[in-house]
């Protein structure tokens, strides 16, 4: 059994968006993400990213999308725990809305260019209100990789996962814009958490993470 907490940041995002949780005295690595090969499947994306998995039965810790490829690395092999931060455990926590805009291929029609830039609208869905939250979240949508960006949209609205697994713990926020918690079957919740709370309610989160590994 390994202590070794494996992180996955969010669609596009890194390790800045978990910087002002408290880690110290845990063993971090952080997921990178990289490119995905043509019609690459979800399952063939998470078994690539099992060369960054040093360790046996490690602490898996996924942040929304992060979540997600957290869910399908732990289909793949043994894990101690897996901890999801305002994600989704299954295809029925994605909201119907996106299924079925992925149904339709609607998302397929959306400029992806148009959600690397950030205003009050993302500003909202995000839930960020401070300058330096606004500034982060910017540069990261801006940096986002395009071709990262629409594969990975694709598979969140057509994902197909129904397994639960057992050692899954699930954190999710009442304010949460992107993926409402109503949708979401969870373990604890953070008041007035949005979809950007791992800096903007990351005490709170850092107590609960320390509890659950």
């Amino acid at each position: 059994m390994s202590n070794h907490i494996y992180i996955f940041s969010g669609l596009g995002a890194d390790e800045r968006v978990f910087r002002k949780l408290d880690f110290t005295g845990l063993t971090i690595t952080f997921i990178h993400w990289t490119i995905p090969q043509k019609r690459e499947t979800i399952e063939d994306y998470a078994t690539r990213l099992l060369n960054q998995i040093k360790t046996t039965k490690p602490t898996l810790v996924g942040l929304s999308f992060g979540g997600i490829m957290a869910v399908e690395v732990a289909k793949q092999i043994d894990t101690e725990k897996v901890i999801l931060i305002a994600s989704a455990k299954t295809k029925t926590e994605i909201p119907f809305y996106y299924r079925l805009a992925g149904q339709l291929k609607i998302h397929k029609l959306l400029p992806t260019i148009l959600l690397k830039k950030s205003n009050f609208i993302s500003n909202w869905f995000f839930g960020v209100s401070s300058s330096f939250d606004k500034e982060l979240l910017k540069t990261i949508l801006k940096e986002t990789d395009t071709t990262f960006l629409t594969w990975a949209i694709d598979k969140i609205v057509g994902w197909t996962n129904q397994t639960e697994l057992e050692n899954l713990k699930h954190i999710h926020g009442t304010a949460d814009r992107i993926l409402p918690i109503r949708f979401i079957n969870y373990n604890f919740k953070v008041n007035n958490g949005g979809h950007f709370m791992t800096l903007n309610k990351a005490n709170e989160l850092t107590k609960l993470i320390r509890e659950l590994v």
